[in-house]
This record gives C-alpha cells, sequence and structure tokens, in this order.
C-alpha cells in the first residue's frame, strides 16, 4: 500500500491545529459570558428591545439619583448641551450686584449705594464673563500672596492712585504687593507684630478674623453714626472674648490731626463717640499704641445685660439673630446667644462638637449625626484626593462649597495651602452658618438663585454636592 503524501499529512495537521484552537477559543468566550451574568438579562434586554422603537423606558428600571436627586425621563430636546457664548470684553470685571453704574442710582444715605443691587430679569446677562486677554493661570501659594501677573488684572493705574500708600508696584509684568498701606507702609507683618503684642494670636485661640475695611469706620466715626449701628454690627458679628482692632483716624489724633488735616477738635469728638458705644456694648479696651487700640468684648454676658438695660440700651426685637439676609441694620444691641460652652483651640476645634450642636441648638443636628458627616466627608475628600492630586499642592488656594452643610467638607480638605468659603444656602432646612464658625472655619449665608458678591475668577475650585436638589423647580 502506497504511503500517504507528505503534503496532505502537513494539510490535515493543520486543519486539525485550527479546530482545535477554535473550539478553544469558543468554550473559553462561552465560559467568560456565562459567569459575567450576562445572559441572565435576556428577558430585560428583550423587553428593552420591544419598546426601543418608541424611545420609552422600561417601567420597572429606576434612574434616581443615588445622591437623593431626582433625574426625570431624557427629553431628546432637553439633552442637546445648552451653549452659552461670551459675554463683551467690557464685561471681564462685572460683578453683578455690585455694579458701579448701577449702584450710583441708589441713595447715599447710610451708604445704601454700597450694598448690594442686584440687576432685574431683564437686565440680567445670559453670557459667559470672559477673561482679560493674555491671561494665565494664577501663581500656586504661597507665591501668589505677593505677585499677581499684570494680564489677569491689567490696571497700571492702580500703582498710581496707591502709590504713596507702598501697596501694590508693576514689576516687569506682574503686579507686587510690599504689603504697605496708608498707615503701615513698613508692611503688613510689623502692623501684625504689634497687633500679636496684645492679641493671642499664635496660640490657636483667635482663629477667625474680619477686615471691616477702613472706608467702613470712617463712616462710623462721625458721631457714632446713627447711633453707633456699625460697632453694634459688628457686635452683632464678634464672639464674647474676641476683640475689634481700629487703625488709623482717630486713634493718636493729638499726634497726626496736622498729617490728617483734620481739625483736633473734630477727632477727639469722634474718639469719644466711639468709646462711648465701646462702653455700651461692654467692650474693654486693652490697647492704645500709635494708630492702633485694641478693645475685647466681655464673656460676661449677663452682667453686660444688667448694665446695657440700666443704660436704657434699645435691643434688637430679632428672635433670630442669625436671620440676617436682606435685612435693614438697626441702632439695636443684639442680645448674645445663651449656648454655653468653650472652644478649643485650633485646629483641635475643627473636629471637636461646636456648642450649638452639642446644646441641640441646630434642629435636625445631633452629635452623631455630626460625627457621620465627618466621616463621610473625609472618605470623599480622600477619593477625591486620589482623583486630583493637585488638592494640596498649592495650585488651588480659594475654595468655595456652595452648599456646605456642617462644613465637613471644608474640615477635612484644611490644609493651610488652602481655605474653603463655606456657603449655607438661605433656603436650606438647617442653618449650620453658627456651628461652621465654631468649627474654626468661616462661612456666609447666599441665595443661589442671585449672584455672588466676588470678582470674577476669585475661586480655583468649587464644590456643589446636593445643590441642584436644594433648588430644584425654584
Amino acid at each position: 500500500m502506497a504511503k500517504p503524501s507528505s503534503a496532505g499529512s502537513r494539510t490535515r495537521s493543520f486543519v486539525h491545529i485550527v479546530i482545535v484552537v477554535g473550539l478553544c477559543c469558543f468554550f473559553y468566550i462561552l465560559g467568560a459570558w456565562q459567569r459575567s451574568g450576562f445572559g441572565k438579562g435576556d428577558s430585560l434586554a428583550l423587553e428593552i428591545t420591544k419598546k426601543s422603537v418608541g424611545c420609552d423606558i422600561v417601567p420597572n428600571l429606576s434612574f434616581d439619583s443615588h445622591h437623593g436627586g431626582e433625574v426625570s425621563k431624557i427629553d431628546e430636546v432637553d439633552s442637546k448641551p445648552k451653549v452659552f457664548k461670551p459675554c463683551k470684553a467690557r464685561y471681564i470685571d462685572y460683578t453683578p450686584c455690585h455694579d458701579q453704574r448701577r449702584a450710583m442710582t441708589f441713595s447715599r444715605e447710610n451708604m445704601i449705594y454700597r450694598e448690594r443691587h442686584c440687576p432685574r430679569e431683564e437686565e440680567k446677562l445670559h453670557c459667559l464673563i470672559p477673561a482679560p486677554k493674555g491671561y494665565v493661570t494664577p501663581f500656586p501659594w504661597p507665591k501668589s500672596r505677593d505677585y499677581v501677573p499684570y494680564a489677569n488684572a491689567p490696571y497700571k493705574s492702580l500703582t498710581v492712585e496707591k502709590a504713596i500708600q507702598n501697596w501694590i508696584q508693576y514689576e516687569g509684568n506682574v503686579f507686587r504687593f510690599p504689603g504697605g498701606g496708608t498707615q503701615f507702609p513698613q508692611g503688613a507683618d510689623k502692623y501684625i507684630d504689634q497687633i500679636a503684642s496684645v492679641i493671642p494670636i499664635e496660640n490657636g485661640t483667635v482663629r477667625t478674623a474680619l477686615d471691616t475695611g477702613c472706608g467702613l469706620f470712617k463712616i462710623a466715626f462721625l458721631a457714632g453714626f446713627v447711633g453707633g449701628i456699625y460697632m453694634m454690627e459688628v457686635d452683632r458679628v464678634l464672639r464674647p472674648g474676641g476683640y475689634w482692632v481700629l487703625s488709623g483716624p482717630p486713634i493718636h489724633w493729638k499726634v497726626n490731626y496736622k498729617a490728617w488735616q483734620r481739625p483736633k477738635e473734630d477727632l477727639e469728638e469722634e474718639q469719644r463717640k466711639i468709646e462711648e458705644v465701646a462702653k455700651l456694648l461692654c467692650w474693654e479696651k486693652k490697647s492704645e499704641k500709635h494708630e492702633i487700640a485694641i478693645w475685647q468684648k466681655t464673656v460676661d454676658t449677663e452682667t453686660c445685660r444688667s448694665r446695657q438695660e440700666d443704660s436704657g440700651a434699645k435691643f434688637c426685637e430679632s428672635t433670630d439673630a442669625d436671620d440676617v439676609w436682606y435685612k435693614k441694620m438697626e441702632a439695636c444691641v443684639t442680645p448674645n446667644s445663651k449656648v454655653s460652652g468653650d472652644l478649643k483651640p485650633f485646629p483641635q476645634r475643627l473636629y471637636a462638637v461646636p456648642p450649638k450642636i452639642a446644646s441641640g441648638s441646630v434642629p435636625g443636628v445631633s452629635v452623631e449625626t455630626y460625627q457621620d458627616d465627618n466621616k463621610k466627608w473625609k472618605k470623599h475628600v480622600s477619593a477625591y484626593k486620589k482623583i486630583n492630586r493637585l488638592l494640596d499642592s498649592g495650585r488651588y488656594r480659594n475654595i468655595m462649597d456652595m452648599n456646605a452643610g456642617l462644613g465637613s467638607f471644608a474640615a477635612a480638605i484644611q490644609s493651610p495651602k488652602l481655605w474653603v468659603m463655606n456657603v449655607v444656602p438661605t433656603i436650606a432646612q438647617k442653618h449650620t452658618l453658627g456651628a461652621i464658625y465654631q468649627r474654626g472655619l468661616i462661612g456666609i449665608y447666599h441665595d443661589w438663585c442671585e449672584a455672588f458678591s466676588t470678582y470674577p475668577r476669585t475661586y480655583d475650585l468649587i464644590h456643589s454636592n446636593g445643590l441642584f436638589s436644594l433648588y430644584k423647580d425654584k
């Protein structure tokens, strides 16, 4: 019998190999498919296929957000992204509720024209505020404290208007901030050193500070301005034991009245009335040296109240001292809260239970709720940092939380390289701003149906958990 040809043998061997390999691949894929569980959804897939012609959604499927919000059926028209065109170049610095042209149409009485005046519906812009031509990424912190690219704020006139005050200098393609001021041409450091000689700044006792601006108190000096209304507002936001620092006129008027070109009699009267209101508010003067005077608000609120009643002081009638959004200021004393509890020095204060929560003064928030919220946001921020490794690099200095809750996001992300503006929406069910401040954080009330009171391009990162759900249908 003849032997099979070698060519035929090789052909059959090749075919066998192809069949074996093909079967192996088939069973591998089949096994993977079965392990995946994909086949278990055949009936559901069939139902979806049957209904796909009408683009309906299967009734038993839920597309609700796992964060508590609701998602409506997708409308083909609404699903198209809305494109906003850039505004004209003249709007690069536009701040809607602080537009200078609109402000000048309001009354000068009590500085009303300097308050928030938001545009009417027909005046609102529906375009994106553009950046200045040549805008570049700001310097990371701490360099950004002393230098700003000129392209980001192209106004050389600033160096002319503030030349004698040593606030700002133009150098090459950047602005430099030496840290001086009208009264302190040697820089802010020496000014702060002088304050620190009276106020315990270094040990964490004093955590939050509010710079009210010199312009405000130049008005407040005028006969205590409407019965000391501005000092009374400072007292409202000043914690018992807190400090008020006044620098500039009329302090040290006996030496400086000629340089200020002011009659010494007027300056003397201004200081007298400031001292009078400070006494009414139970502020004790701790120091007066050069152009700086420092008062401390008493911690003995009961004795202070008795003294104020004896002197005939007018007390504010509002039962909620936190309810101040769009409220007219009055020349009245805000009674101090009866909530007791010492605040720990910072940074221990950051996670200590705030007295407002420990005392049950925030309805719906218990100590357990507070602690659970902290745990949740520590976990979330840890995940954020894995996604964005620049979070703690100094690249993001100014951060905003648009719906801050208890401030736990800010606490979890806290770092010397950044700060967080905690915004509590005015329509939020829980008024938590007081607790946020007791944590050593800062914040503000705001209605997000209006523009925020700040300059364009202020924030490096904005966080908005639960905000859209809160404002749905508003």
